[in-house]
């Protein structure tokens, strides 16, 4: 994962989580995320209905207090669901709500087909759309629930769940590489930038990652922060990092570029 380290993310979850089962819920979420901006939309369903699996044993093993990897998804809601048994989970809505989402989502993905509703857009467009965005509400409940942290953490957390990983970028040690040989300065600035999330890069870190010469990072950075462009900002600590209309590009005009050639 890029903007979150899965390995520090699982470790704050797990425990109270099953660290496998908070490792498959993290992978899957990663997968649906990757094959979604890829405009990979029958795959994201697929992976939309395997994060519901998983998300509903770990959401029985909170409620039951009994660990089952493999029990079935419907068999694991009926317990959560079912008002007489002894529940862990409180304040009980929490887990209902997920019950919800998490049946509608399974249920959904198993009846839609690929049926066009025009010449121009698909149908398992919206599904997948759908899909997704449930998804992300459930692993960002599922952080707000049994992360022990501070409000504030969690919510940046959240907020970076919400873009995608960035499998081009490598971080080597000390060293963050973009591995791709096709991008312009001004491309690279801003894939650097998106890795780095929230806290952003200075100046110089953007010089030292980047590739391209120094006077073309510097024209680069001018221009994504010009009043025309406003795609990056200067933040008060000295580092750049994106704006929403600098995401809004990398969504929708780099999504294929994140990944490697």
């Amino acid at each position: 994962m890029a903007l979150v380290e899965k390995d520090q993310l699982i470790s704050r979850i797990s425990p109270p989580l099953d660290n496998f089962l908070a490792t498959q819920l993290l992978d899957e979420f990663i997968a649906c995320e990757r094959r979604f901006i890829l405009g990979d939309w029958e795959p994201a369903e697929l992976n939309g209905g395997q994060f519901c699996e998983i998300l509903a044993r770990i959401v029985y093993h909170q409620d039951s207090g009994n660990l089952n990897k493999s029990k079935a998804f419907d068999d694991c809601l009926k317990y959560v669901e079912t008002d007489g048994n002894n529940h862990v989970m409180q304040p009980r809505h929490n887990a209902l709500h997920l019950c919800v989402v998490l049946r509608n989502v399974y249920k959904f993905r198993s009846q839609r087909g690929a049926v066009h509703i025009s010449p121009h857009y698909e149908a398992n467009h919206l599904d997948a759309r759908f899909v997704m965005e449930a998804v992300r509400w459930a692993m960002n409940e599922t952080l707000r629930i049994f992360w022990n942290s501070d409000r504030e953490a969690v919510a940046k957390v959240i907020r970076e769940l919400l873009q995608f990983d960035v499998p081009c970028v490598g971080k080597f040690s000390d060293v963050l590489l973009v591995q791709r040989t096709d991008l312009t300065a001004e491309e690279e600035v801003l894939v650097l930038l998106h890795y780095a999330g929230e806290i952003g890069l200075s100046r110089r870190e953007l010089g030292q990652q980047c590739m391209a010469s120094a006077p073309s990072v510097t024209n680069s950075i001018k221009k994504l922060a010009s009043p025309s462009m406003r795609q990056i900002v200067l933040l008060g600590s000295g580092s750049y990092r994106l704006t929403d209309l600098g995401q809004k590009r990398i969504r929708e005009s780099l999504g294929a570029k994140l990944l490697l050639q």
